[in-house]
């Protein structure tokens, strides 16, 4: 820590509010599948922000999103069609932004970016002295406690924090489900809830991750006919088909995708023995490191599968009961985007002035040859006169986030706020160097 810092911890008010927080259950509609009657999204909400206000924070949002954010080309088709099933959709997911000190100008704020939903999977907090278990522990509950203890720490070493330097934290709904941030974070970024320097919470070791994937999920569709398994020679043989198409795409899509990673998904036809189904479905999701990746990406796929249905033809066509299903296979099998479009956080290049800033503060750079992953992130790619890196405790394989026993360590979350109130003082200091810089130069 600075001089005159003492190191951050979580005390036990903070502790208590995270175990209030693990025991909200704040999974969305599109975890749960419900109606959003059992989310506690604003519950959770209510709760961060009396804590936080004993900081100074005051609360400047905590509402839905406007319902014309789901109208977009890039929002997800999974996104749009919950909320044309549930009029509540939104209105039990809202976000809230919070503020200490005046409105300041970009340069003189930082701006923390946590999500309170959470995935589905809920059971009761507990608490054993040194972990920490329940859903949303480590992604992203935990980090949002710790963020507060961190920057309680840093307002005690250096009080311009909050006066002549200012700090927004936004607290989102959407970040799960596959919701991307269409209806959390990116309306909060588009009304300018942003600082020069932005850290998003999310599980990265306490290593400082300044890029983000972005994903796009697409379906091979086959729509034939079915037959009945004493004649499977009448109809198409969409099981056949599809399980030849995953095996060629596993095998040959991944080499064409020079950045971001392939994940064969969910293979769907019927489940009952005595018929052939005419009709199925494969998922596939690919992240992507830029937009310009993402549309490479889409042509790789609409290349891969044309060749795969070419291969399967070829290799079918002299097996009688396929024989239908060969000659029509490129007419009945279509795809379908449930996901695309979205940016991605490409990589900023050098940025002497954050680098030496996250290095002051004893944070170490994700390894470049670490493949990133994808979070909220990506919607501040292009914002001008912005730095980005996602920082947080735990790792989301070690620490079992989207999974049953989701733990994080007092001991790691006491770390991470320590990393928060050095990188807070450290954004003090400079922006206050730079400010009376300009104040010099003006007199």
């Amino acid at each position: 820590m600075p001089e005159n810092a003492q190191p951050a911890r979580l005390s036990r008010t903070d502790r208590e509010l995270l175990l209030h927080l693990l025991d909200t259950p704040t999974a969305g509609p599109l975890e749960t599948g419900g109606d959003g009657s059992a989310v506690q999204l604003w519950e959770a909400g209510r709760a961060y922000a009396a804590a936080a206000g004993t900081l100074g924070f005051t609360v400047v949002r905590h509402a839905p999103a406007d319902p014309a954010v789901l109208h977009r080309d890039d929002v997800p088709e999974t996104v749009r069609e919950a909320a044309a099933r549930e009029p509540g959709f939104l209105a039990c997911q809202p976000s809230l932004v919070l503020r200490l000190g005046p409105q300041l100008p970009h340069n003189a704020t930082l701006m923390c970016n946590v999500h309170l939903d959470t995935v589905a999977g809920w059971w009761p907090a507990r608490f054993d002295g040194t972990r920490f278990s329940g859903r949303g522990a480590i992604d992203a509950k935990g980090p949002a406690v710790a963020l507060l203890a961190g920057i309680r720490a840093a307002r005690a070493a250096e009080p311009a924090l909050g006066t002549r330097v200012g700090v927004l934290i936004q607290a989102v709904a959407g970040e799960e489900g596959g919701a991307m941030g269409t209806f959390g974070t990116r309306p909060l970024v588009e009304q300018g809830f942003t600082g020069r320097l932005n850290l998003f919470c999310e599980p990265t070791g306490r290593r400082y991750l300044p890029r983000a994937t972005a994903s796009m999920t697409a379906g091979a569709h086959v729509r034939g006919e079915d037959a009945v398994d004493d004649r499977p020679e009448a109809g198409h043989n969409a099981t056949v088909l599809l399980g030849h198409l995953s095996s060629h795409l596993a095998r040959t899509l991944p080499q064409r995708i020079a950045d971001g990673r392939v994940c064969v998904a969910g293979v769907h036809t019927g489940q009952r023995h005595n018929r052939v189904y005419g009709t199925g479905q494969l998922l596939l999701n690919i992240s992507y490191g830029s937009p310009a990746a993402g549309r490479a990406a889409e042509a790789a796929l609409r290349m891969s599968l044309r060749e795969a249905l070419t291969d399967f033809t070829a290799l079918a066509a002299g097996t009688p009961d396929l024989a239908r299903t060969a000659a029509d296979a490129a007419a009945i099998t279509s795809l379908r985007w449930y996901k695309r479009g979205l940016p991605a956080l490409e990589d900023p290049g050098r940025n002497p002035w954050a680098e030496a800033l996250l290095a002051d503060a004893g944070l170490a750079p994700w390894p470049a040859d670490e493949p990133p992953f994808t979070c909220d992130a990506i919607w501040m790619n292009g914002i001008p006169d912005t730095y980005t890196a996602v920082l947080g405790p735990g790792h989301l394989g070690a620490n079992r986030a989207h999974a049953d026993g989701e733990y994080a360590d007092a001991e790691e979350l006491d770390g991470y706020a320590d990393d928060i109130a050095r990188v807070l003082i450290g954004f003090t200091r400079q922006a206050l160097r730079g400010t009376d810089a300009e104040e010099t130069t003006t007199a």
